[in-house]
C-alpha cells in the first residue's frame, strides 16, 4: 500500500510538471479569456431571436387561451343541457381536453427545438469569431471565464468578440 501511494504521488508529479511545462510553452502566443455569457447575451442576433421566440410565445399563449375559454364554455354549456345532449357534449368536452393537451405538448417542444438549435447556431457562430480571431492575433488559448478562478482584465476578450460579432451581423442585414 505504501509503495502504490509513493508511486501515485510520482506519476502526480511528472503530470504536474508536463501540465506547467505545456502552460508555459505558448511559444510566445497569448492566452486570452472571455466572458461566453456576456457576448452571447450582447450579441445583436440573440437579442433579435429572443424577440422573435417572445412573439412566437405570446401567439401560443392566445391561441392556448382561446382554446381553454371555449373549454370552459362547453363546461358551462354542460351544466344547462338536457340530458339527452350531455353525452355528447361530455365526448365533445373531452375531445377537446385532449386536443388542447396535445396542442400544449407539441407547441412546448416545437418552441423548445427552436430554441435549442438557434442557441446551437449562435454558439457556433461565436466560436467560429473566436477561432478567427485568436488565429489572427497569435492567440494559443482563449479560456471561458467561467471556468477560471482568476483571470486578469487585461486578458478579456469579450468586449472585441461582442464587436465583431454585431458588426458583422448588422453588415449582413443591410
Amino acid at each position: 500500500m505504501k509503495s502504490f501511494k509513493v508511486g501515485l504521488m510520482i506519476l502526480l508529479a511528472i503530470v504536474f510538471s508536463v501540465l506547467s511545462a505545456q502552460a508555459q510553452n505558448t511559444d510566445g502566443k497569448k492566452i486570452g479569456t472571455m466572458d461566453l455569457s456576456k457576448t452571447f447575451d450582447g450579441y445583436a442576433k440573440t437579442k433579435e431571436y429572443d424577440t422573435y421566440l417572445e412573439g412566437k410565445t405570446k401567439e401560443y399563449e392566445k391561441e392556448r387561451n382561446e382554446k381553454i375559454d371555449k373549454l370552459r364554455d362547453a363546461q358551462q354549456k354542460f351544466e344547462i343541457v338536457k340530458e339527452e345532449e350531455k353525452k355528447k357534449l361530455q365526448d365533445e368536452i373531452e375531445k377537446m381536453r385532449t386536443d388542447l393537451i396535445e396542442y400544449d405538448r407539441q407547441k412546448k417542444t416545437d418552441l423548445t427545438k427552436e430554441r435549442d438549435e438557434k442557441i446551437r447556431e449562435i454558439l457556433l457562430e461565436i466560436e467560429k469569431v473566436v477561432s478567427d480571431y485568436a488565429k489572427k492575433e497569435g492567440y494559443a488559448y482563449i479560456l471561458n471565464d467561467r471556468v477560471l478562478i482568476y483571470g486578469d482584465k487585461a486578458n478579456d476578450i469579450s468586449e472585441l468578440i461582442l464587436k465583431i460579432l454585431n458588426d458583422g451581423y448588422s453588415a449582413k442585414k443591410k
